[in-house]
């Protein structure tokens, strides 16, 4: 039970999420493009009920990575959000009414056989119910700096694979802030109740990352081809937050001859979420 419950919390989140990818998607290429940074994207979309729906679909999700969160370690729950992308795929085949084809049948089959290996061979437990100060000050700066240099990085190039892809890459790095900071303010809820959460740091702290995420999210978006920002935003999440796990609250890992079945679970996921992101449904022609 102490695992099912998290996992649990972490499908309905990812499913949520994935209807949200696709419902944003749809609006952000219905909107002017633009090849800057440019904050009044988010006017232009409050004008589209596909939106809107999108964001009801990510407060969905929200709820449930808090409760994930609040139930499990951050390098078990954080990971199962690669199941987003094969839930996006099967979402926009049913929008666009278009059966998917045997590859990327078996893609999907690659990306949940490979993640159940990894976890199941890793066996993320442990960890401290709290991070001090102390540990977040560094995290916190390395989070910035990535995202910074990624952003930068990407809009200083044309539209394009380069440009999507670092704008996912800067999008993965906040949405495991986000999660991270999530877990924390999650703490003081359980320990100090509503007073707790509303005054403690790590709130506004994840409500200002996730904005961001949410922000950079678009542009990536727009930025290029899904078989670039996709797979730098699914597998750079996952990666990202493994690591603040171990980092921020000390979560463990099996190590060992248990390396190589992860390895290999490793390996199955990239797979998978490659040949989705490349041969998935487009959202704009249905092909």
């Amino acid at each position: 039970m102490g695992v099912l419950l998290p996992v649990l919390f972490a499908f309905v989140a990812a499913f949520s999420n994935a209807l949200a990818t696709v419902l944003q998607r749809r609006a952000a290429l219905s909107v002017p493009q633009t090849k800057g940074f440019r904050p009044g994207l988010v006017v232009d979309l409050l004008r589209r009920p596909v939106w809107l729906a999108g964001m009801l679909a990510v407060v969905v999700a929200g709820a449930g990575q808090a409760a994930a969160l609040a139930t499990g370690p951050l390098s078990l729950v954080q990971p199962l959000f690669v199941l987003e992308l094969p839930l996006a795929l099967l979402l926009a085949s049913l929008m666009v009414r278009r059966g998917l084809p045997r590859v990327l049948w078996a893609a999907v089959a690659a990306v949940v056989a490979g993640l159940g290996l990894a976890l199941a061979a890793a066996a993320p437990d442990g960890g401290d119910a709290h991070v001090s100060v102390a540990r977040w000050v560094p995290a916190l700066a390395v989070a910035a700096a990535a995202t910074l240099l990624l952003t930068g990085a990407g809009l200083k190039r044309p539209e394009g694979k380069a440009r999507a892809g670092c704008l996912g890459a800067a999008t993965a790095v906040c949405y495991a802030l986000t999660a991270a900071l999530m877990k924390d303010a999650m703490n003081a809820l359980d320990t100090d109740g509503v007073a707790g959460f509303l005054t403690a740091w790590e709130t506004y702290a994840f409500a200002v990352a996730g904005v961001c995420a949410v922000l950079l999210l678009e542009h990536a978006m727009q930025g290029g081809p899904l078989v670039a920002s996709q797979p730098a935003l699914t597998l750079g999440d996952a990666t990202v937050s493994l690591l603040l796990g171990m980092a921020l609250y000390g979560e463990r890992v099996r190590t060992g001859w248990w390396f190589l079945p992860q390895l290999l679970g490793v390996a199955l996921i990239v797979v998978g979420v490659l040949t989705l992101a490349r041969r998935g449904v487009d959202l704009r022609t249905g092909r």
